[in-house]
């Protein structure tokens, strides 16, 4: 499955279904799809998202070499500019699956 989330703010952003459940869950909500966060639950999920991200940088990086592995920072950062849009625009979020 695939999972778009989309704002009237912001460009609509796909992702695979099981890393957008992750996000959704990580955000704070139950993962259901389809699904939206209405304006007043943008900081909090936005919060949520944010933390994960800082958290899981430092497992990102890799003791051997140094160098930076893809991970839950890079996948999250459209998403975390979606959500950023749309507290900036006071719009909704939204997502559905195909």
């Amino acid at each position: 499955m695939i999972v778009t989330f989309s704002t009237k703010a912001y460009a609509d952003i796909t992702m695979f279904g099981d890393v957008a459940k992750d996000m959704l869950k990580i955000m704070g909500h139950s993962g259901t799809i389809p699904g939206a966060f209405q304006p007043q639950d943008l900081p909090s999920a936005l919060s949520n998202l944010q933390k994960a991200v800082d958290s899981s940088k430092a497992a990102e990086q890799d003791p051997q070499d140094g160098e930076f592995k893809p991970g839950l920072s890079q996948r999250a950062l459209p998403l975390i500019n979606l959500l950023n849009a749309a507290i900036d625009a006071n719009a909704d979020v939204m997502w559905e699956g195909k």
